[in-house]
């Protein structure tokens, strides 16, 4: 059979998906590519206004000054802990909730399940909430950044609908040769379920390493700081002492504020550009089947 002809109608309708996407793709990186630059050229080229799509006079002076700060490294570590400690944890408390109620002999599974899609539309609010947090005694620890925000509402659900489409019949077999609730979950549920986990773990990683409000209201220490709290600070406020000495060294050196702020943002953007390639053939899987699965 010959392949039918694409009408004119439909060729106009692809070019102009193809500008679209172009356009939205160019909108995108053009930001990166021009902090990118900035990072890496020398002060005159820094300052100079107008478009920065590559470093015309090269130089890693920025990154050298800014990482020689304290604050990024304690930053750097009080974000990964919370990043993969979250993480972790609303991983295993989410999928252990999600597969409970995904199972249709559940006692008034119906009921649980609206209890918890009720929580996406009422909260108690932000006062209630800090004062939860502070009468628990979690008030200026890392661990009030995590405990509060280990069930995201909406990512339990699309787990629940993946699991709906994990066949009965494995559980069943498994049950036979007497395997228990919790070796069904991490022996056959979990390793069939890498495209999800994979997914809703990324979400939750960009969600944790971005997250900067939680840290601005629980946490006074300043060994606590996360990163995003101090490149706010740098980028914003500029009222750490730190960040107002790195400024007047930066002012008055081979390096100029711009350049420093661009080297930051660039510090704290690309862990998560790393780790989003080896996670990438998950994605679309994880998220579409998820969300029509149920």
């Amino acid at each position: 059979m010959l392949p039918k002809r694409t009408s004119k109608a439909e060729l106009i309708f692809q070019y102009a998906n193809l500008a679209a996407i172009t356009l939205l793709c160019v909108s995108v990186l053009y930001p990166f590519i021009h902090v990118l630059s900035v990072s890496l050229s020398t002060p005159a080229e820094a300052v100079r206004p107008g478009i920065h799509l590559y470093p015309k006079a090269f130089t890693f002076s920025a990154y050298e000054q800014a990482l020689q700060t304290k604050g990024i490294w304690m930053g750097y570590y009080n974000t990964i802990f919370r990043t993969v400690v979250g993480t972790i944890l609303s991983l295993i408390i989410m999928t252990m909730g999600a597969y409970a109620l995904s199972k249709k002999y559940l006692p008034h599974r119906g009921f649980y399940t609206m209890f918890i899609v009720i929580t996406m539309f009422f909260s108690g609010g932000l006062i209630p909430l800090f004062l939860l947090v502070k009468g628990l005694g979690l008030y200026d620890s890392l661990w009030a950044l995590i405990i509060p925000g280990l069930i995201n509402t909406f990512y339990m659900l699309i787990m629940r609908n993946f699991f709906f489409g994990i066949p009965q019949e494995l559980e069943d077999s498994a049950k036979m040769d007497g395997a228990h609730d919790f070796q069904i979950l991490f022996r056959i549920i979990l390793p069939l379920s890498k495209p999800i986990l994979a997914t809703i773990g990324l979400w939750l990683a960009v969600h944790h390493w971005n997250e900067w409000f939680q840290g601005l209201i629980y946490i006074q220490d300043q060994s606590k700081l996360v990163l995003q709290i101090y490149l706010r600070r740098l980028i914003v406020e500029s009222s750490d002492l730190e960040t107002k000495q790195l400024m007047d060294q930066a002012s008055d050196q081979e390096v100029v504020a711009e350049s420093i702020k661009s080297a930051v943002l660039m510090i704290a953007t690309l862990p998560i550009l790393v780790v989003y390639p080896f996670i990438q053939k998950y994605f679309v899987k994880g998220a579409l089947v998820g969300s029509v699965k149920g």
